[in-house]
Protein backbone atom coordinates (compact mmCIF):
# COMPACT_ATOMS: atom_id res chain seq x y z
CA UNK A 1 0.00 0.00 0.00
CA UNK A 2 1.59 3.35 -1.00
CA UNK A 3 2.20 5.99 1.60
CA UNK A 4 0.54 9.36 1.02
CA UNK A 5 2.55 12.49 0.35
CA UNK A 6 3.35 14.26 3.52
CA UNK A 7 3.89 17.85 4.45
CA UNK A 8 7.32 19.03 5.50
CA UNK A 9 8.21 18.84 9.15
CA UNK A 10 9.75 22.00 10.60
CA UNK A 11 12.40 23.22 10.57
CA UNK A 12 13.47 21.46 7.37
CA UNK A 13 10.89 21.34 4.58
CA UNK A 14 10.85 18.39 2.31
CA UNK A 15 8.63 17.65 -0.68
CA UNK A 16 5.65 15.34 -0.36
CA UNK A 17 6.07 12.48 -2.79
CA UNK A 18 3.09 11.40 -4.90
CA UNK A 19 2.53 8.35 -7.06
CA UNK A 20 1.63 10.49 -10.04
CA UNK A 21 3.90 13.52 -9.85
CA UNK A 22 6.35 14.66 -7.21
CA UNK A 23 4.96 17.52 -5.17
CA UNK A 24 6.90 20.76 -5.56
CA UNK A 25 9.47 21.53 -2.88
CA UNK A 26 8.13 24.12 -0.49
CA UNK A 27 10.49 27.04 0.05
CA UNK A 28 10.23 30.16 2.16
CA UNK A 29 8.58 32.98 0.24
CA UNK A 30 11.27 35.32 -1.02
CA UNK A 31 11.00 38.73 -2.54
CA UNK A 32 11.00 38.11 -6.26
CA UNK A 33 11.70 40.83 -8.75
CA UNK A 34 8.95 41.03 -11.38
CA UNK A 35 9.96 39.96 -14.87
CA UNK A 36 10.66 42.61 -17.45
CA UNK A 37 7.42 41.84 -19.27
CA UNK A 38 4.87 40.51 -16.77
CA UNK A 39 2.14 38.48 -18.44
CA UNK A 40 -1.30 39.92 -17.83
CA UNK A 41 -4.35 37.78 -17.82
CA UNK A 42 -8.08 37.79 -17.88
CA UNK A 43 -8.95 41.29 -19.05
CA UNK A 44 -11.31 39.47 -21.40
CA UNK A 45 -13.59 38.47 -18.52
CA UNK A 46 -14.64 42.08 -18.21
CA UNK A 47 -15.81 42.16 -21.79
CA UNK A 48 -17.80 38.97 -21.42
CA UNK A 49 -19.45 40.53 -18.39
CA UNK A 50 -20.74 43.26 -20.73
CA UNK A 51 -22.53 40.61 -22.77
CA UNK A 52 -23.94 39.00 -19.64
CA UNK A 53 -24.99 42.31 -18.11
CA UNK A 54 -26.96 43.13 -21.26
CA UNK A 55 -29.14 40.12 -20.56
CA UNK A 56 -31.63 42.07 -18.49
CA UNK A 57 -32.93 43.85 -21.57
CA UNK A 58 -33.06 47.02 -19.46
CA UNK A 59 -33.58 49.36 -22.35
CA UNK A 60 -32.24 50.87 -25.51
CA UNK A 61 -30.95 54.04 -23.86
CA UNK A 62 -28.69 52.25 -21.36
CA UNK A 63 -27.25 49.88 -23.94
CA UNK A 64 -26.90 52.72 -26.47
CA UNK A 65 -24.68 54.55 -23.99
CA UNK A 66 -22.59 51.37 -23.77
CA UNK A 67 -22.35 51.23 -27.56
CA UNK A 68 -21.30 54.88 -27.73
CA UNK A 69 -18.44 54.29 -25.30
CA UNK A 70 -16.85 51.43 -27.24
CA UNK A 71 -13.94 52.26 -29.53
CA UNK A 72 -14.58 50.81 -32.98
CA UNK A 73 -12.02 49.05 -35.16
CA UNK A 74 -12.30 47.53 -38.63
CA UNK A 75 -11.23 44.06 -37.54
CA UNK A 76 -12.42 42.26 -40.68
CA UNK A 77 -11.20 44.64 -43.40
CA UNK A 78 -10.42 42.95 -46.75
CA UNK A 79 -10.40 39.46 -45.20
CA UNK A 80 -10.75 36.67 -47.78
CA UNK A 81 -10.89 32.86 -47.85
CA UNK A 82 -12.60 32.69 -44.49
CA UNK A 83 -14.19 29.56 -42.99
CA UNK A 84 -17.85 28.88 -43.67
CA UNK A 85 -20.21 30.26 -41.06
CA UNK A 86 -21.56 27.73 -38.60
CA UNK A 87 -24.50 28.06 -36.23
CA UNK A 88 -24.57 30.45 -33.32
CA UNK A 89 -22.25 33.39 -32.67
CA UNK A 90 -18.47 33.23 -32.20
CA UNK A 91 -16.73 36.08 -30.39
CA UNK A 92 -12.94 36.34 -30.16
CA UNK A 93 -12.00 37.95 -26.84
CA UNK A 94 -8.48 39.35 -26.69
CA UNK A 95 -6.82 40.79 -23.59
CA UNK A 96 -4.07 43.37 -24.09
CA UNK A 97 -1.51 45.06 -21.84
CA UNK A 98 -2.75 48.33 -20.31
CA UNK A 99 -0.28 49.05 -17.51
CA UNK A 100 0.13 52.63 -18.60
CA UNK A 101 -3.45 53.41 -17.48
CA UNK A 102 -3.14 52.23 -13.89
CA UNK A 103 -2.10 54.38 -10.94
CA UNK A 104 1.42 54.20 -9.57
CA UNK A 105 0.04 53.23 -6.16
CA UNK A 106 -1.81 50.23 -7.61
CA UNK A 107 1.19 49.31 -9.76
CA UNK A 108 3.29 48.98 -6.61
CA UNK A 109 0.57 47.32 -4.53
CA UNK A 110 -0.18 44.62 -7.09
CA UNK A 111 3.33 44.32 -8.57
CA UNK A 112 2.45 45.74 -11.98
CA UNK A 113 5.89 47.16 -12.71
CA UNK A 114 7.58 47.46 -16.07
CA UNK A 115 6.72 49.21 -19.30
CA UNK A 116 3.55 48.29 -21.21
CA UNK A 117 4.25 45.92 -24.08
CA UNK A 118 1.06 46.59 -26.11
CA UNK A 119 0.81 42.87 -26.71
CA UNK A 120 -1.74 40.16 -26.03
CA UNK A 121 -1.49 37.06 -23.88
CA UNK A 122 -5.13 36.15 -23.29
CA UNK A 123 -7.38 34.76 -26.02
CA UNK A 124 -10.75 33.09 -25.76
CA UNK A 125 -13.36 32.03 -28.26
CA UNK A 126 -16.81 32.56 -26.77
CA UNK A 127 -19.50 30.63 -28.63
CA UNK A 128 -23.09 31.76 -27.99
CA UNK A 129 -25.53 29.07 -29.11
CA UNK A 130 -28.08 29.84 -31.79
CA UNK A 131 -30.92 29.52 -29.27
CA UNK A 132 -29.00 31.91 -26.98
CA UNK A 133 -29.31 29.49 -24.05
CA UNK A 134 -25.67 28.40 -23.76
CA UNK A 135 -22.17 29.89 -23.84
CA UNK A 136 -19.03 27.84 -24.51
CA UNK A 137 -15.70 29.45 -23.63
CA UNK A 138 -12.52 27.96 -25.14
CA UNK A 139 -9.18 29.32 -23.90
CA UNK A 140 -6.36 29.47 -26.45
CA UNK A 141 -2.91 29.34 -24.76
CA UNK A 142 -0.77 32.36 -25.58
CA UNK A 143 2.24 30.13 -26.31
CA UNK A 144 0.38 27.84 -28.73
CA UNK A 145 2.40 26.81 -31.77
CA UNK A 146 0.79 28.57 -34.74
CA UNK A 147 1.29 28.97 -38.47
CA UNK A 148 0.85 32.66 -39.23
CA UNK A 149 -0.69 33.46 -42.65
CA UNK A 150 1.09 35.69 -45.16
CA UNK A 151 0.78 39.32 -44.12
CA UNK A 152 2.35 42.78 -44.03
CA UNK A 153 3.99 43.60 -40.69
CA UNK A 154 2.14 46.59 -39.23
CA UNK A 155 5.34 47.89 -37.60
CA UNK A 156 7.92 47.60 -40.39
CA UNK A 157 5.72 47.43 -43.48
CA UNK A 158 7.65 44.33 -44.55
CA UNK A 159 5.75 41.54 -46.28
CA UNK A 160 6.07 38.09 -44.69
CA UNK A 161 5.12 34.71 -46.05
CA UNK A 162 3.50 32.03 -43.84
CA UNK A 163 5.76 31.13 -40.93
CA UNK A 164 5.60 29.47 -37.49
CA UNK A 165 5.13 31.64 -34.39
CA UNK A 166 3.63 31.62 -30.94
CA UNK A 167 -0.04 32.54 -31.16
CA UNK A 168 0.28 35.81 -29.25
CA UNK A 169 2.78 37.11 -31.85
CA UNK A 170 -0.05 37.59 -34.36
CA UNK A 171 -1.31 40.70 -32.55
CA UNK A 172 2.15 42.25 -32.31
CA UNK A 173 2.77 41.84 -36.05
CA UNK A 174 -0.67 42.50 -37.49
CA UNK A 175 -3.11 43.62 -34.84
CA UNK A 176 -6.72 42.40 -34.67
CA UNK A 177 -6.98 41.41 -38.34
CA UNK A 178 -3.96 39.11 -38.30
CA UNK A 179 -5.05 37.72 -34.93
CA UNK A 180 -8.45 36.78 -36.36
CA UNK A 181 -6.91 35.33 -39.51
CA UNK A 182 -4.48 33.20 -37.49
CA UNK A 183 -7.19 31.90 -35.15
CA UNK A 184 -9.53 31.11 -38.03
CA UNK A 185 -6.73 29.31 -39.86
CA UNK A 186 -5.97 27.17 -36.80
CA UNK A 187 -9.55 26.39 -35.76
CA UNK A 188 -11.58 26.64 -39.00
CA UNK A 189 -14.16 28.49 -36.90
CA UNK A 190 -15.50 31.70 -38.44
CA UNK A 191 -15.21 34.61 -36.00
CA UNK A 192 -18.32 36.80 -36.07
CA UNK A 193 -17.23 39.52 -33.66
CA UNK A 194 -14.02 40.79 -32.11
CA UNK A 195 -13.75 42.31 -28.62
CA UNK A 196 -10.53 43.64 -27.11
CA UNK A 197 -9.94 44.92 -23.58
CA UNK A 198 -7.12 45.80 -21.24
CA UNK A 199 -7.09 45.18 -17.50
CA UNK A 200 -7.51 48.74 -16.25
CA UNK A 201 -11.29 48.39 -15.93
CA UNK A 202 -11.08 44.87 -14.53
CA UNK A 203 -10.53 45.93 -10.92
CA UNK A 204 -13.27 48.59 -11.11
CA UNK A 205 -15.74 46.07 -12.51
CA UNK A 206 -15.06 43.58 -9.72
CA UNK A 207 -15.30 46.35 -7.13
CA UNK A 208 -18.61 47.70 -8.43
CA UNK A 209 -20.04 44.18 -8.24
CA UNK A 210 -19.04 44.07 -4.59
CA UNK A 211 -16.31 41.48 -5.12
CA UNK A 212 -16.34 37.96 -6.53
CA UNK A 213 -16.23 34.78 -4.44
CA UNK A 214 -13.66 32.11 -5.29
CA UNK A 215 -12.80 28.81 -3.60
CA UNK A 216 -9.45 27.09 -3.49
CA UNK A 217 -8.74 23.69 -1.95
CA UNK A 218 -5.05 24.55 -1.66
CA UNK A 219 -3.13 27.64 -0.56
CA UNK A 220 -2.17 29.89 -3.49
CA UNK A 221 1.06 31.84 -3.24
CA UNK A 222 2.78 33.62 -6.14
CA UNK A 223 5.87 35.71 -5.51
CA UNK A 224 5.56 37.49 -8.86
CA UNK A 225 2.01 38.83 -8.45
CA UNK A 226 1.96 38.93 -4.66
CA UNK A 227 -1.05 36.59 -4.49
CA UNK A 228 -1.32 34.94 -1.06
CA UNK A 229 -4.55 33.03 -0.39
CA UNK A 230 -5.08 30.37 2.26
CA UNK A 231 -7.12 27.30 1.37
CA UNK A 232 -10.83 28.06 1.60
CA UNK A 233 -13.35 30.59 0.31
CA UNK A 234 -12.49 34.22 -0.38
CA UNK A 235 -14.33 37.27 -1.69
CA UNK A 236 -11.83 39.06 -3.91
CA UNK A 237 -12.03 42.75 -4.66
CA UNK A 238 -10.46 44.26 -7.75
CA UNK A 239 -6.75 44.26 -6.96
CA UNK A 240 -6.64 40.81 -5.39
CA UNK A 241 -8.84 39.48 -8.21
CA UNK A 242 -6.28 40.75 -10.70
CA UNK A 243 -3.53 38.94 -8.83
CA UNK A 244 -5.62 35.75 -8.84
CA UNK A 245 -6.31 35.69 -12.58
CA UNK A 246 -2.78 36.47 -13.71
CA UNK A 247 -0.80 34.28 -11.27
CA UNK A 248 1.37 31.71 -13.08
CA UNK A 249 3.72 30.47 -10.37
CA UNK A 250 1.44 28.75 -7.87
CA UNK A 251 1.84 25.22 -9.27
CA UNK A 252 3.67 23.29 -11.97
CA UNK A 253 0.97 23.93 -14.58
CA UNK A 254 2.09 27.50 -15.41
CA UNK A 255 -0.17 29.01 -18.12
CA UNK A 256 -2.46 25.97 -18.21
CA UNK A 257 -3.10 26.27 -14.48
CA UNK A 258 -3.62 29.99 -14.82
CA UNK A 259 -6.23 29.47 -17.53
CA UNK A 260 -8.12 27.05 -15.31
CA UNK A 261 -8.24 29.71 -12.59
CA UNK A 262 -9.32 32.31 -15.14
CA UNK A 263 -12.20 30.10 -16.21
CA UNK A 264 -13.26 29.55 -12.61
CA UNK A 265 -13.14 33.27 -11.94
CA UNK A 266 -15.20 33.99 -15.05
CA UNK A 267 -17.82 31.46 -13.93
CA UNK A 268 -17.88 33.14 -10.51
CA UNK A 269 -18.18 36.57 -12.14
CA UNK A 270 -21.18 35.40 -14.17
CA UNK A 271 -22.74 33.89 -11.06
CA UNK A 272 -22.31 37.16 -9.14
CA UNK A 273 -23.73 39.23 -11.98
CA UNK A 274 -26.75 36.99 -12.49
CA UNK A 275 -27.54 36.38 -8.80
CA UNK A 276 -26.87 39.79 -7.26
CA UNK A 277 -29.71 41.67 -8.96
CA UNK A 278 -27.38 43.89 -10.98
CA UNK A 279 -29.04 42.75 -14.22
CA UNK A 280 -32.42 43.97 -13.01
CA UNK A 281 -31.24 47.25 -11.50
CA UNK A 282 -30.73 49.96 -14.13
CA UNK A 283 -28.56 52.10 -11.86
CA UNK A 284 -26.21 49.27 -10.89
CA UNK A 285 -26.19 48.07 -14.49
CA UNK A 286 -25.13 51.57 -15.56
CA UNK A 287 -22.38 51.70 -12.93
CA UNK A 288 -20.94 48.36 -14.01
CA UNK A 289 -21.00 49.21 -17.71
CA UNK A 290 -19.35 52.56 -17.03
CA UNK A 291 -16.54 50.71 -15.27
CA UNK A 292 -16.03 48.63 -18.39
CA UNK A 293 -16.35 51.19 -21.18
CA UNK A 294 -12.97 52.87 -21.07
CA UNK A 295 -10.91 49.92 -22.33
CA UNK A 296 -13.15 48.11 -24.80
CA UNK A 297 -12.47 47.98 -28.54
CA UNK A 298 -14.84 46.08 -30.81
CA UNK A 299 -15.58 45.50 -34.48
CA UNK A 300 -18.00 47.94 -36.06
CA UNK A 301 -20.73 45.31 -36.45
CA UNK A 302 -21.10 44.62 -32.73
CA UNK A 303 -23.46 47.41 -31.76
CA UNK A 304 -26.58 48.33 -29.82
CA UNK A 305 -28.99 46.11 -31.74
CA UNK A 306 -26.73 43.07 -31.34
CA UNK A 307 -26.37 43.68 -27.60
CA UNK A 308 -30.12 44.11 -27.16
CA UNK A 309 -31.02 41.04 -29.22
CA UNK A 310 -28.47 38.98 -27.33
CA UNK A 311 -29.59 40.38 -23.99
CA UNK A 312 -33.27 39.61 -24.53
CA UNK A 313 -32.41 36.04 -25.49
CA UNK A 314 -30.12 35.49 -22.47
CA UNK A 315 -32.36 36.65 -19.62
CA UNK A 316 -32.30 33.19 -18.07
CA UNK A 317 -28.52 32.83 -18.41
CA UNK A 318 -26.78 31.31 -15.38
CA UNK A 319 -23.48 29.54 -14.55
CA UNK A 320 -25.09 26.19 -15.47
CA UNK A 321 -25.65 27.62 -18.97
CA UNK A 322 -21.91 28.09 -19.47
CA UNK A 323 -19.14 25.59 -20.14
CA UNK A 324 -15.39 26.14 -20.12
CA UNK A 325 -12.41 24.33 -21.58
CA UNK A 326 -8.92 24.86 -22.97
CA UNK A 327 -7.95 23.68 -26.42
CA UNK A 328 -6.44 20.17 -26.00
CA UNK A 329 -2.64 20.28 -25.81
CA UNK A 330 -0.74 17.29 -27.15
CA UNK A 331 2.82 18.33 -26.30
CA UNK A 332 4.24 20.68 -23.73
CA UNK A 333 7.59 22.35 -24.38
CA UNK A 334 7.45 21.78 -28.14
CA UNK A 335 10.72 23.34 -29.32
CA UNK A 336 10.72 25.42 -32.50
CA UNK A 337 13.85 26.93 -34.04
CA UNK A 338 14.16 30.69 -33.45
CA UNK A 339 10.97 30.63 -31.35
CA UNK A 340 11.71 28.43 -28.37
CA UNK A 341 9.27 26.46 -26.26
CA UNK A 342 5.67 26.29 -27.46
CA UNK A 343 2.51 24.29 -26.72
CA UNK A 344 1.50 22.00 -29.57
CA UNK A 345 -2.19 21.22 -29.85
CA UNK A 346 -3.54 17.68 -30.03
CA UNK A 347 -4.88 18.25 -33.51
CA UNK A 348 -7.37 15.36 -33.59
CA UNK A 349 -8.98 16.41 -30.30
CA UNK A 350 -8.83 20.10 -31.23
CA UNK A 351 -10.61 19.35 -34.51
CA UNK A 352 -13.41 17.59 -32.63
CA UNK A 353 -13.69 20.51 -30.20
CA UNK A 354 -13.93 23.16 -32.89
CA UNK A 355 -16.21 20.94 -34.96
CA UNK A 356 -18.64 21.00 -32.03
CA UNK A 357 -18.52 24.81 -32.01
CA UNK A 358 -19.23 24.99 -35.74
CA UNK A 359 -22.14 22.56 -35.32
CA UNK A 360 -23.43 24.43 -32.26
CA UNK A 361 -23.22 21.33 -30.06
CA UNK A 362 -22.66 21.53 -26.28
CA UNK A 363 -19.46 19.97 -25.00
CA UNK A 364 -21.18 18.63 -21.86
CA UNK A 365 -24.30 17.22 -23.52
CA UNK A 366 -23.66 13.72 -22.17
CA UNK A 367 -23.57 14.87 -18.52
CA UNK A 368 -26.51 15.74 -16.28
CA UNK A 369 -26.70 19.33 -15.10
CA UNK A 370 -25.45 19.87 -11.57
CA UNK A 371 -25.78 22.69 -9.13
CA UNK A 372 -22.87 24.60 -7.57
CA UNK A 373 -20.02 22.47 -6.24
CA UNK A 374 -21.76 19.18 -7.12
CA UNK A 375 -19.02 18.09 -9.51
CA UNK A 376 -15.77 16.48 -8.31
CA UNK A 377 -13.85 18.75 -5.94
CA UNK A 378 -10.22 19.42 -6.95
CA UNK A 379 -7.66 18.28 -4.37
CA UNK A 380 -3.91 18.74 -4.03
CA UNK A 381 -2.94 15.09 -3.39
CA UNK A 382 -3.91 12.05 -5.48
CA UNK A 383 -6.51 10.06 -3.46
CA UNK A 384 -4.94 6.70 -4.30
CA UNK A 385 -1.80 7.74 -2.40
CA UNK A 386 -3.72 8.54 0.80
CA UNK A 387 -4.05 5.67 3.29
CA UNK A 388 -7.17 5.79 5.46
CA UNK A 389 -8.40 3.81 8.48
CA UNK A 390 -12.14 4.17 9.20
CA UNK A 391 -13.75 3.82 12.62
CA UNK A 392 -17.44 3.93 13.59
CA UNK A 393 -18.15 6.55 16.23
CA UNK A 394 -21.83 7.02 15.44
CA UNK A 395 -23.45 3.98 17.02
CA UNK A 396 -25.10 3.16 13.67
CA UNK A 397 -24.41 -0.46 12.81
CA UNK A 398 -22.47 -0.89 9.55
CA UNK A 399 -21.68 2.81 9.06
CA UNK A 400 -17.88 2.36 9.11
CA UNK A 401 -18.10 -0.39 6.51
CA UNK A 402 -20.25 1.83 4.28
CA UNK A 403 -17.89 4.80 4.68
CA UNK A 404 -14.83 2.65 3.97
CA UNK A 405 -16.41 1.36 0.75
CA UNK A 406 -17.49 4.86 -0.34
CA UNK A 407 -13.98 6.29 0.20
CA UNK A 408 -12.44 3.37 -1.70
CA UNK A 409 -14.88 3.93 -4.59
CA UNK A 410 -13.78 7.58 -4.69
CA UNK A 411 -10.16 6.47 -5.02
CA UNK A 412 -8.76 6.58 -1.48
CA UNK A 413 -6.50 3.75 -0.29
CA UNK A 414 -8.59 2.54 2.64
CA UNK A 415 -7.52 -0.39 4.82
CA UNK A 416 -10.79 -2.23 4.04
CA UNK A 417 -10.84 -3.14 7.74
CA UNK A 418 -13.13 -0.69 9.55
CA UNK A 419 -13.16 -0.73 13.35
CA UNK A 420 -15.32 0.53 16.20
CA UNK A 421 -14.31 3.81 17.85
CA UNK A 422 -13.84 3.81 21.67
CA UNK A 423 -16.52 6.51 22.05
CA UNK A 424 -19.41 8.03 20.10
CA UNK A 425 -18.82 11.41 18.42
CA UNK A 426 -21.45 13.80 17.05
CA UNK A 427 -19.21 15.03 14.23
CA UNK A 428 -16.94 13.15 11.82
CA UNK A 429 -13.27 13.67 12.78
CA UNK A 430 -10.11 13.18 10.71
CA UNK A 431 -7.04 12.51 12.85
CA UNK A 432 -3.80 13.26 11.02
CA UNK A 433 -0.10 13.74 11.57
CA UNK A 434 0.67 17.43 10.78
CA UNK A 435 3.42 16.23 8.44
CA UNK A 436 0.66 14.88 6.18
CA UNK A 437 -1.59 17.94 6.28
CA UNK A 438 -2.00 18.14 2.50
CA UNK A 439 -3.31 14.59 2.47
CA UNK A 440 -5.64 15.45 5.35
CA UNK A 441 -7.07 18.46 3.49
CA UNK A 442 -7.65 16.29 0.42
CA UNK A 443 -9.52 13.71 2.52
CA UNK A 444 -11.54 16.47 4.24
CA UNK A 445 -12.70 17.68 0.81
CA UNK A 446 -14.39 14.29 0.37
CA UNK A 447 -16.04 14.53 3.81
CA UNK A 448 -17.80 17.94 3.94
CA UNK A 449 -18.27 19.22 7.47
CA UNK A 450 -15.67 16.94 9.00
CA UNK A 451 -13.24 18.22 11.64
CA UNK A 452 -9.47 18.09 11.10
CA UNK A 453 -7.72 17.19 14.36
CA UNK A 454 -3.89 17.05 14.49
CA UNK A 455 -2.33 13.92 15.98
CA UNK A 456 1.46 14.39 16.07
CA UNK A 457 3.41 11.17 15.64
CA UNK A 458 0.51 9.26 14.10
CA UNK A 459 2.39 8.72 10.85
CA UNK A 460 1.12 8.53 7.26
CA UNK A 461 -2.11 6.64 8.04
CA UNK A 462 -5.09 9.01 8.33
CA UNK A 463 -7.79 7.93 10.78
CA UNK A 464 -11.45 8.85 10.25
CA UNK A 465 -14.02 8.46 13.02
CA UNK A 466 -17.47 8.61 11.46
CA UNK A 467 -19.87 10.69 13.55
CA UNK A 468 -23.63 10.89 13.67
CA UNK A 469 -23.49 13.75 11.13
CA UNK A 470 -22.04 11.60 8.33
CA UNK A 471 -24.21 11.50 5.22
CA UNK A 472 -22.15 10.77 2.13
CA UNK A 473 -18.73 11.01 0.46
CA UNK A 474 -18.15 13.75 -2.11
CA UNK A 475 -16.19 12.84 -5.22
CA UNK A 476 -12.79 14.48 -5.62
CA UNK A 477 -10.50 15.10 -8.56
CA UNK A 478 -6.71 15.34 -8.65
CA UNK A 479 -5.50 17.56 -11.51
CA UNK A 480 -2.01 16.36 -12.38
CA UNK A 481 0.09 19.44 -13.29
CA UNK A 482 2.23 17.23 -15.53
CA UNK A 483 -0.69 16.32 -17.76
CA UNK A 484 -1.71 18.83 -20.46
CA UNK A 485 -5.16 17.30 -20.97
CA UNK A 486 -7.89 19.83 -20.26
CA UNK A 487 -11.38 18.86 -19.12
CA UNK A 488 -14.68 20.55 -19.86
CA UNK A 489 -16.57 21.98 -16.90
CA UNK A 490 -19.85 23.80 -16.48
CA UNK A 491 -19.81 27.11 -14.68
CA UNK A 492 -22.09 25.69 -11.98
CA UNK A 493 -19.49 23.00 -11.23
CA UNK A 494 -16.65 25.38 -10.41
CA UNK A 495 -18.33 28.22 -8.54
CA UNK A 496 -18.41 28.09 -4.74
CA UNK A 497 -21.27 26.24 -3.11
CA UNK A 498 -24.00 28.49 -1.74
CA UNK A 499 -23.34 27.42 1.85
CA UNK A 500 -19.70 28.54 1.83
Amino acid sequence: MPSPPRSPAPPQRRPQPSRRVPAPRERPVRSVRPPRRPRWAMRAVTTLSVVVLASAGIGHAVVSSLDAGITRIDAFKDMKNRPEAGHGMNILLVGTDGRDKISEQDRRAYRLGGAPCHCTDTMMIVHISEDRERATVVSLPRDSYAEMPAHVDQNSGQRHGPHPVKLNAAYAEGGPQLTIRTVESMTHVKIDHYLEVDFTSFMKTVDVLGGVKVCTPTPLKDGYTGLDLAAGTHTLLGGQALQYVRARHVDGASDLGRMRRQQRFLAALIEKATSSGVLLNPMRFRDVTRAVLGSVRADAGFGTDELLDLGRAMRSFSPSSSEFTTVPVGQLNYQVKNIGSTLKWDQAKADRLFGALRDDKPLTADRPRRGPAQGPVPVEVAPDTIRVQVANGSGTVGLAKRLDAALAATGFATTRRPVTAPAHVPRTVIFYDPRWDRSARSLAAALPGSELRPAPGQGPLLKVTAGADFRDVRKVRFDDPGQPEQSVVRGSEVVCSRDT
